[in-house]
């Protein structure tokens, strides 16, 4: 797989806090975590939207097109994959989130954990 010449990146901080509050357009991005599923039940970050990597070549096509993305992983590397793979399609709203679930933690932001709720993750 190729990579574009650069693909945007947030650390997690600023993706929780624009997560939150909306980015300078009033635009709340959405998360899309690339993870497994078994990954995504330990820990995952609410109101995330969930497409597996494996998965992500067929389903991109269900993510808006009308609000920011912010991919994210375990530490960056798959986040980075799909992110690329938009970028190559021409979106320019899209950015990695850098050190994934890894930099999450280590933020001390806030994480979900255990069985999916219903319409959990999607």
């Amino acid at each position: 797989m190729t990579f574009p010449p650069s693909i945007p990146s947030i650390d997690p901080v600023e993706a929780e806090r624009r997560l939150r509050e909306g980015d300078p357009d009033g635009r709340r991005p959405v998360l899309v975590d690339v993870r497994n599923l078994d990954e995504f039940i330990q820990a995952r970050v609410s109101g995330a939207r969930f497409i597996p990597l494996p998965e992500f070549g067929a389903r991109f096509g269900e993510l808006p097109t009308d609000r920011p993305l912010f991919m994210f992983c375990h530490s960056g590397s798959r986040s980075a994959a799909a992110a690329a793979h938009l970028v190559r399609l021409g979106r320019t709203d899209v950015s990695n989130v850098t050190g994934g679930i890894i930099g999450w933690s280590r933020a001390g932001l806030p994480l979900a954990k255990g069985p999916l709720e219903p319409g959990e993750g999607g």
